[in-house]
């Protein structure tokens, strides 16, 4: 994933203690780094960076309570919650699930844009696009209809490997990415007609009624606690007859809860009640894997909705 971010205490002598216990944390003595760090915050009080990083150390050291109070400092010294001290917060059962920061998503993958598909293809075994056209080829066959879209909104793009996936059955490409530098990499691949920098939800927003005949979001859901208002987006902005397919991973509780890569995991359940709500159908669920941790696949859905 991205590289560790560092918002500086403009301090220098607190920096060099917050990097001196960084080199300590990566060696494993985490007492000494965390020794560093409050000598680092003591300099700067207000040292984001400082704070997030002694959180981590305190989880790991099985100190939960000093923990919860250092994620809460991280987040009270960057309102954007750019560390995303927040979804630690929910993850460790002090606050209850909601939504990711756009400071903190944007950052991440802002950060991340440069390795993004060597990361996700070859070091996690990602396979969301592949997996969506599979699903949607198969819901089109069973229909007897081809599975060609004349419009098509691929929402949290990326780099556009979900795009590449589709080329040949699009001929008007939308994507929609938070992340600028994501829209750069896009828009270099020239698979797309139109890029808009927006979250999910605002990229929806702006586009008009029943023009979309496919809406893709491979690996993007994740980043979405309450799918309810994207999906009512979707079926709005869906033409009859369109389809929406995303990933998402998934677990055998109810609802939605954080999963240890930080992402949001919605139960199957969920899913069929937050697609027939948004008014429409649901022609396919699975169990599929889009992606690795550890070499392990990740549990997941494939889902296909459709407007009647």
């Amino acid at each position: 994933m991205p590289a560790r971010l560092l918002l500086s205490s403009g301090d220098l002598m607190a920096d060099r203690r917050f990097e001196f216990a960084r080199d300590l944390q990566l060696k494993g003595n985490l007492p000494a780094a965390a020794d560093l760090l409050m000598q680092a915050i003591e300099l700067t009080p207000d040292f984001t960076s400082a704070w997030f990083t002694l959180a981590g150390i305190r989880e790991e050291l099985g100190e939960r309570d000093a923990a919860i109070a250092a994620f809460q400092k991280a987040r009270a010294g960057d309102p954007g919650d750019r560390h995303g001290a927040g979804l630690r917060l929910m993850r460790l059962g002090a606050e209850p699930v909601s939504s990711m920061p756009q400071a903190y998503v944007q950052t991440l993958f802002d950060q991340y844009a440069p390795r993004f598909e060597s990361s996700l293809v070859d070091e996690l075994g990602y396979r969301g696009p592949k997996l969506l056209f599979r699903a949607v080829s198969s819901v089109r066959a069973a229909a007897r209809k081809p599975a060609f879209f004349k419009r098509a909104i691929d929402l949290g793009c990326g780099t556009g490997l979900a795009a590449s996936a589709f080329a040949r059955g699009v001929d008007h490409f939308i994507g929609v990415d938070l992340s600028p530098r994501m829209i750069e990499r896009a828009r270099a691949t020239g698979l797309y007609a139109e890029l808009d920098i927006a979250d999910m939800l605002q990229g929806l927003r702006a586009r008009p009624d029943a023009r979309a005949d496919l809406i893709l979001a491979a690996d993007a859901m994740v980043y979405v606690a309450d799918l309810a208002p994207v999906l009512a987006e979707a079926a709005r902005v869906l033409a009859p007859g369109g389809l929406l397919a995303f990933t998402t991973e998934t677990h055998d509780g109810e609802g939605v809860v954080i999963s240890q890569g930080l992402r949001y995991a919605h139960a199957a359940a969920y899913v069929r009640a937050a697609v027939e709500s948004a008014g429409l159908k649901l022609p396919l669920l699975e169990d599929r894997s889009a992606r690795n941790e550890d070499n392990t696949p990740v549990p997941g859905l494939v889902a296909v909705a459709a407007k009647t």
